[in-house]
C-alpha cells in the first residue's frame, strides 16, 4: 500500500512537471512573432542612382529581418539635417568632402558607414559638340554648394578652360580663377537645377546623379569627365551608430558582389563601384 502511494505521488509529480514544461513551451512559441518582427531602417537618398541601389538590396535585407524604407530627397541639404534630427537612420547621396564640410559648417556629428560608388562629374551642353567650339564669353553653369562648386572648377581647369590659384583644389571659388582666356561667365546654381540650365548656359558641370535623372548618360553625353574620381559616395550615419546591427547589414548588402554587378550592368560606366 505504501509502495502504491509512493508510485502515485511520483506519477503526479511527473505529470505536473510535464504540464509546467508544456506551459513554458507555449510561452516561448507566443514570443516568437515578437522576436521575428523586422527592424525598420529609414534611409534618405536622392532618386538616381542612390534610391535605385537601395531598392535593389531591399529584398535581401527583408530576409535578414530589416525593413528598409527609402525616403527620397531632391536636394543636398535636407538629408543631413534629417539624419541629425533622427528622422532618418542613415542617408546615401553624398561624397566624403561634402559630408565633412557640411558637418563642420552645421556642427553635426555625422560619420561614414561605408563607401558604395563613384559618380564621375561631367561637362554637358545642348549647344556644342566639342569644348573647342566654346565661344568667347560663353556662360558656364556650376553647382552652388562649396565642395561640388570647387570640384566643378577643378574639372574646368583640367579641361583647359581656366586656371585656378595654386593649391586651392576643391576649396576653390570663382574668386580663385586666375586665368580665364575665353572670359567665361561662371554662373552658380543649385546642383539639381543644372540639367535645366543647359537651355540657357553654353555648358554646365553636372553631378552624374542629376545628369542621369535628366536622361543624360555621363559615359556618352559628357564633353569632358573626371578620371579616377576620388569622390566616393557614402552611406552616412550619426556618430556612434556605426555598429548598429541593422546598419552593418545594410553596409554588407551594399558592398556585395550582387550590387557590384547591378551597378556595372545598369549604369554602364556612368556609375562605378567603389569597393
Amino acid at each position: 500500500m505504501k509502495l502504491k502511494k509512493l508510485l502515485c505521488g511520483a506519477l503526479a509529480l511527473a505529470t505536473a512537471g510535464l504540464l509546467i514544461a508544456g506551459c513554458g513551451g507555449s510561452d516561448k512559441k507566443a514570443a516568437a512573432p515578437q522576436d521575428g518582427k523586422k527592424v525598420v531602417l529609414k534611409v534618405g537618398a536622392t532618386p538616381v542612382p542612390h534610391a535605385e541601389i537601395l531598392n535593389f538590396v531591399k529584398p535581401q535585407l527583408a530576409k535578414e529581418g530589416v525593413d528598409l524604407q527609402v525616403v527620397e530627397f531632391t536636394d543636398y541639404v535636407k538629408p543631413n539635417l534629417s539624419l541629425s534630427d533622427k528622422e532618418l537612420d542613415a542617408n546615401y547621396f553624398q561624397h566624403i568632402p561634402y559630408l565633412e564640410k557640411f558637418s563642420k559648417d552645421r556642427n553635426l556629428k555625422l560619420a561614414v558607414l561605408v563607401k558604395v560608388h563613384i559618380e564621375p562629374m561631367g561637362v554637358y551642353s545642348h549647344k556644342i559638340k566639342d569644348l573647342k567650339d566654346l565661344k568667347e564669353g560663353a556662360k558656364v553653369g556650376i553647382p552652388n554648394d562649396p565642395t561640388n562648386g570647387g570640384r566643378a572648377l577643378v574639372l574646368l581647369e583640367k579641361a583647359g578652360l581656366l586656371k585656378l590659384k595654386e593649391g586651392k583644389g576643391i576649396a576653390a571659388t570663382k574668386q580663385d580663377v586666375v586665368s580665364n582666356p575665353k572670359n567665361l561667365k561662371i554662373v552658380e546654381a543649385e546642383a539639381a537645377m543644372l540639367p535645366r540650365s543647359l537651355e540657357d548656359c553654353d555648358i554646365a558641370v553636372i553631378n552624374s546623379n542629376f545628369a542621369m535623372e535628366a536622361k543624360l548618360n555621363p559615359a556618352k553625353d559628357s564633353l569632358f569627365t573626371e578620371k579616377d574620381s576620388p569622390y566616393a559616395n557614402v552611406v552616412a550615419v550619426r556618430e556612434g551608430d556605426e555598429k548598429r546591427p541593422e546598419l552593418q547589414k545594410l553596409a554588407k548588402a551594399l558592398t556585395s558582389p550582387e550590387v557590384k554587378k547591378f551597378i556595372e550592368d545598369k549604369y554602364k560606366g556612368a556609375v562605378l563601384p567603389a569597393f
